[in-house]
């Protein structure tokens, strides 16, 4: 099991490729906004975090516990629009888990979920996952409709299950297996 895509994977209006260090500025635009992190992880993040964040992310997958980290460009405009990342947590269980933001002057056109269903593509056909999930905070309702457009399910309502920023927060999880997927794009 490995992955070694052909970039730019390309979907019906976006290119996804790995991160060059002149994209920096425009995930800034996005990635230091406190709207956009409000339900993530991560705080606001400096360029120089981005940087540090991108600029030694694999290219391929090899080996379980990689991420496989992408921005993604509006074929038409060149535009940075956002990023996706796929991670590989286990080669025995051949499992997955997909991730994306989002740079808000672009959500609302089916970005997010375009973005995921080839990240799908490329852990189910390419890498050969068995099951992909999805994390989420519960409040954000947005995301959840993306991994519901591609048609993960959830399966798990963790309540006050992780401290972030300060607060203890809810954690949805939604999942899929190889064999139930289908493209929606």
């Amino acid at each position: 099991m490995q992955l070694r895509p052909v970039y730019p994977v390309l979907t019906k209006r976006l290119a996804l490729r790995p991160f060059r260090p002149d994209d920096t500025d425009a995930m800034f635009q996005y990635r230091s906004r406190e709207d956009v992190c409000r339900y993530l992880l991560f705080p606001p993040q400096t360029r120089e975090q981005i940087t540090a964040r991108f600029a030694d992310s694999p290219t391929e997958l090899i080996d379980e516990g990689q991420n496989l980290s992408l921005v993604l460009l509006e074929q038409q405009t060149g535009a940075l629009v956002g990023d996706v990342v796929l991670m590989w947590h286990s080669r025995e269980h051949r499992a997955g888990e997909i991730g994306y933001v989002l740079h808000p002057d672009y959500s609302g056109n089916g970005y997010a979920t375009e973005a995921g269903a080839a990240l799908l593509r490329l852990g189910f056909d390419e890498l050969g996952l068995h099951r992909i999930v999805g994390r989420l905070d519960a409040r954000n309702t947005a995301s959840a409709r993306v991994l519901e457009r591609l048609g993960l399910r959830r399966e798990a309502y963790f309540v006050q299950n992780e401290f972030i920023k300060g607060e203890w927060t809810d954690e949805l999880v939604y999942a899929v297996l190889a064999s139930e997927w289908r493209d929606p794009t």
